[in-house]
C-alpha cells in the first residue's frame, strides 16, 4: 500500500553563527530530499559576491521591509548588524498546508518568535567543531575586516547561550556527517505518532 502524502508539512528551523557552514549543509540537504522547501528570507543588506536575489535571499529596501512588518506579513524579523532579516508568514503555510515541509535559516532572536508562534516547529541548531575553527572559517571567507569577524565571533559567543532552547544539536566538522544527522531528525520526526495518524484509521 502507498503511504498518503503528510496532511501537514514539517517546520524545520536551523540556527547556527556566521561562518558555521549553514548554507553549504542546506544546499547538500536540499540536494537529497525532495519534499522540502528552503524559505528564502527578506532582507534589507545588500548582496555578497555572487548571491542572487530570490536564491539566496529577497534584497529589498528597509522602506519595503518595514512596511511588511506594518501589514504583518512576516512569520518573524530581527534586526541583525544594522539589518533586517524576515520571513514572509504565507510562502511558508501554502506550502505547510500541502504537506510539504519548509526549512528556515534563521539566527537565534528569530528563532525565538517562531517558537512563540509554532511550538511544533523543530528546533536545530549548527555548532562547528570548535570556537577557533569557526574562526578560521570566517577569515578564510574573505568578505570581511577584522573588526566585523570579530563582532561576529562575539555574537556567536552570545548565540550559544541560546543553544539549550533548541531541540537538536547538530556539529558540523564535515558537511556530510551534518547532513546525515539532520536527515536522521527529520526522518524520526516523521515517524511521530501524530505525524502519521492518517494510517491508523484502518487498525480501529
Amino acid at each position: 500500500m502507498a503511504i498518503k502524502k503528510k496532511e501537514k508539512g514539517q517546520l524545520i528551523v536551523l540556527s547556527g553563527p556566521s561562518g558555521v557552514g549553514k548554507s553549504t549543509v542546506i544546499a547538500e540537504l536540499l540536494g537529497q530530499r525532495d519534499n522540502i522547501y528552503f524559505s528564502v528570507s527578506y532582507t534589507t543588506r545588500q548582496p555578497r559576491v555572487g548571491e542572487q536575489d530570490g536564491v539566496n535571499y529577497n534584497f529589498v529596501s528597509r522602506e519595503e521591509f518595514e512596511r511588511m512588518i506594518a501589514a504583518n506579513e512576516l512569520l518573524e524579523y530581527a534586526e541583525y548588524v544594522n539589518h533586517y532579516y524576515g520571513t514572509s508568514l504565507k510562502a511558508i503555510q501554502d506550502r505547510l498546508d500541502a504537506g510539504i515541509d519548509v526549512l528556515l535559516d534563521i539566527e537565534v532572536q528569530g528563532a525565538a518568535k517562531v517558537r512563540e508562534r509554532c511550538p511544533q516547529a523543530l528546533f536545530i541548531f549548527i555548532i562547528p567543531p570548535s570556537f577557533e575553527e569557526l574562526s578560521r572559517r570566517l577569515h578564510n571567507r574573505n568578505t570581511d575586516s577584522e573588526d566585523v569577524i570579530a563582532g561576529r565571533l562575539e555574537k556567536a559567543r552570545t548565540e550559544f547561550q541560546e543553544i539549550p532552547k533548541y531541540d537538536f544539536l547538530v556539529i558540523n566538522d564535515k558537511v556530510s556527517n551534518a547532513v546525515h544527522e539532520i536527515e536522521s531528525i527529520l526522518t524520526a520526526a516523521e515517524c511521530r505518532v501524530e505525524n502519521r495518524k492518517q494510517m491508523l484509521a484502518q487498525f480501529s
